[in-house]
């Protein structure tokens, strides 16, 4: 349930059976030891649930409630999974951090004090909270400051005012990692992509449901996922006040070489695009395009390339705000020391896509 290597898919397998067996036995025993979700609803429940269930594709398995959560699921409101019983200790330890990070406030909060809290050591903190949410403390409570941001300004709020009811310090700070993280400046993306009209279609894959959407002028959006329904909510916050509308014949020569690609047909992917970014993302983006099919670089050797070795943590803010997986391959983009780093859209995913261009 934690994101596994390749050489662990089998036991993950396994694992999942047996959630999957205890989820069709609605057995209670096992509420607190996972949850549910449903691709096609972008709901997740407790196993006990008394829903009719869904068929084995359409679901997935997380340890934790926040987990499902962070990969964009809403609890059901019938059986209430938040509530579920205690289950597993280290769950129960990450679940108790997360309560701390989300009513801390918006200000800075360190790992020696989390794991104070906790009364666990800061390593022990980090390896566990990151196998089962898939990132670190730190990432976590920046994603929750960030979203609150981003929540303030869909609601109109001035951007001064949204700032500092964040837990920004000051402007510059804001601009410096809010603009990577949302391709653009605040102010604009407090309208909400006014004035743009959007079209999306929803395809399969191997790595999932790809969603890409695009404008008059290129493909603006490329994301992967396992529910629709995620996959459009996540589009429509991203711009609320954009004209978006569902159009599965408009985009389908881009749509199929996208899918063709995915599939190992198709090396290069020449597909105009349309994006809303910085002049830093955009030779960031424009860069990782040159990596050739089948081979990765690192971050430091990104930085250098274009020009700003010292630049390493902009060009990882950059690599992971890219709107368009795939035909910008931020995926062959790894650490210094050989290992996968943080991808949107989940490491087991990255680790499929570099393992599929090499075997190619």
């Amino acid at each position: 349930m934690s994101t596994p290597g390749i050489g662990t898919w089998k036991s993950r397998l396994v694992e999942e059976t047996a959630c999957w067996r205890g989820v069709l036995a609605r057995d209670r025993q096992l509420d607190g030891a996972f949850v549910f979700a449903v691709r096609s609803t972008g709901i997740y429940c407790r196993p006990s649930c008394p829903a009719r269930r869904p068929t084995r594709k359409q679901v997935m398995f997380f340890p934790l409630p926040e987990a499902a959560e962070r990969a964009g699921f809403r609890p059901c409101r019938r059986c209430r999974p938040q509530e579920a019983a205690a289950g597993d200790p280290q769950a129960d330890l990450v679940r108790r951090v997360c309560h701390w990070i989300e009513t801390s406030g918006d200000g800075p909060i360190s790992l020696q004090d989390l794991a104070a809290e906790a009364g666990v050591s800061p390593s022990h903190l980090q390896r566990t909270f990151k196998r089962l949410m898939g990132i670190s403390p730190r990432e976590y409570a920046e994603a929750r400051r960030l979203q609150g941001l981003k929540t303030r300004l869909r609601k109109g709020q001035d951007v001064t005012r949204a700032l500092y009811e964040s837990g920004y310090s000051s402007s510059s700070r804001l601009y410096e990692r809010s603009s990577g993280q949302l391709g653009m400046t605040p102010g604009t993306y407090r309208k909400g992509g006014r004035g743009m009209e959007i079209g999306y279609t929803i395809v399969d894959s191997p790595l999932g449901r790809v969603l890409v959407g695009a404008t008059r002028r290129g493909v603006c959006a490329v994301s992967l996922g396992d529910a629709d329904s995620v996959l459009e909510a996540a589009l429509v916050a991203e711009y609320p006040h954009a004209e978006i509308h569902r159009d599965d014949a408009g985009f389908a020569p881009w749509v199929r070489t996208i899918q063709k690609h995915l599939d190992g047909y198709e090396a290069r992917l020449n597909l105009p695009l349309d994006l809303q970014a910085t002049a830093f993302q955009r030779r960031v983006w424009k860069e990782l395009q040159r990596i050739p099919y089948g081979r990765t670089r690192t971050y430091q050797e990104v930085a250098r390339a274009i020009g700003q070795p010292k630049a390493v943590r902009a060009v990882a803010r950059a690599c992971a705000t890219n709107p368009v997986s795939i035909v910008v391959p931020c995926h062959r983009v790894i650490r210094g020391d050989g290992s996968l780093a943080g991808y949107r859209w989940g490491l087991e995913r990255k680790q499929a896509l570099l393992v599929m261009e090499r075997d190619n």
